[in-house]
């Protein structure tokens, strides 16, 4: 059961959230509505709540995005986050919970989702900004050791956006390659108006690609958009990004390679149409720390490498305010960025494993 005293400020601020998600806003407008959800969870949530005290920060003084304080991802592995619930409150046996992978034995992040339509609506409006409308798109996506386990967020979200495509020749592929080449040749030999998605995630994709005698055909179909999710998962050596998107440049005839970016602890995405330079969505900022001082951010302009610290509006529920293990750089002036790898010692896991 939610506190009675934040459902009215919680339904202000999903609808919020939901119009500048369709809007792709400017900065202003996204600083203030994000200085709201941090009161709002600042008063709400249990967890994040005490973390702020401990850091002796006091809510009613925090005036800029800068003065926020960023949560350490690890919380999602120890305990529940839930923002306007009652405490203590425990999800039941219906929540959408997502959990990242692990090794057997080892505890996973864990990211209830008590508001599936709001994430629904927030992952496609950022992919249609992006590439335009699903219902445009034939979706084949090479997932294995996702679809091996059922609280998968990217699984979730291709399944919803291989719903909204409407169309028969999309679907999931596990290691049944054969039956992927063969779709992928059926669709460009017969090629109509619809851009067709193949998104794997890298191991997969690699071996695939490199299982495959021939694969040229690719070449020839311009509505073609291949998108590596990130992710050795043990599977393979670890490469770096540069080199698995020239070898699979190579063996796929293509001129690019996208990317996403994602992760369990986060409900947006953000999505790179080449050269791995990711591009903030509408509910998305990346803000970069210092390596050795997790409480010093980097300026916008900063060209050194940093901490990935994000923003995410679409975590209404839980903390919008994550303190990542990832490694980054800014890139330009409009937020945009890259992925450059892990800190020393963090979980090997999800769609962020590659390194630069």
């Amino acid at each position: 059961m939610r506190l009675p005293e934040a459902i009215t400020l919680r339904q202000s601020l999903r609808e919020q959230v939901l119009t500048i998600s369709a809007q792709r806003p400017t900065f202003p407008s996204f600083e203030s509505l994000a200085l709201a959800v941090f009161q709002y969870q600042a008063t709400f949530n249990p967890l994040y709540r005490t973390y702020l005290h401990y850091l002796g920060v006091q809510a009613n003084q925090v005036t800029t995005l800068r003065q926020i304080p960023f949560m350490p991802i690890g919380f999602f592995r120890n305990h529940v986050i839930q923002t306007g619930r009652q405490p203590n409150w425990q999800p039941d046996p219906d929540t959408l919970t997502f959990a990242s992978s692990g090794t057997t034995g080892e505890r996973t992040s864990r990211h209830f989702v008590s508001d599936p339509a709001l994430y629904d609506a927030i992952c496609t409006d950022i992919f249609e900004q992006m590439y335009g409308p699903l219902s445009n798109f034939h979706i084949l996506a090479l997932l294995p050791s996702y679809l091996e386990r059922n609280n998968s967020s990217l699984v979730y979200m291709v399944r919803q956006f291989i719903a909204q495509t409407g169309s028969d020749k999309s679907g999931f592929y596990l290691h049944n390659h054969h039956e992927l080449t063969e779709q992928l040749r059926k669709l460009t030999q017969q090629p109509d108006e619809k851009k067709i998605l193949l998104i794997g995630v890298t191991f997969g994709l690699l071996d695939w690609a490199e299982s495959t005698a021939d694969l040229s055909f690719l070449s020839t179909n311009e509505n073609l958009i291949v998108m590596e999710t990130g992710g050795m998962k043990g599977r393979r050596q670890e490469l770096l990004r540069e080199e698995v998107h020239q070898l699979l440049r190579n063996h796929l005839g293509v001129s690019s390679v996208h990317s996403e970016y994602g992760m369990t602890e986060l409900l947006s995405q953000a999505y790179s149409a080449g050269d791995g330079i990711f591009r903030p969505s509408s509910t998305l900022r990346i803000v970069l720390r210092d390596i050795n001082d997790p409480f010093s951010l980097y300026p916008a302009d900063y060209t050194r490498t940093g901490g990935i610290n994000v923003i995410d509006l679409a975590n209404l529920d839980s903390c919008s305010f994550i303190e990542t293990q990832d490694l980054g750089q800014y890139v330009g002036d409009k937020g945009d960025f890259r992925v450059i790898g892990r800190f020393d010692n963090s979980d090997v896991r999800g769609c962020n494993l590659l390194v630069l």
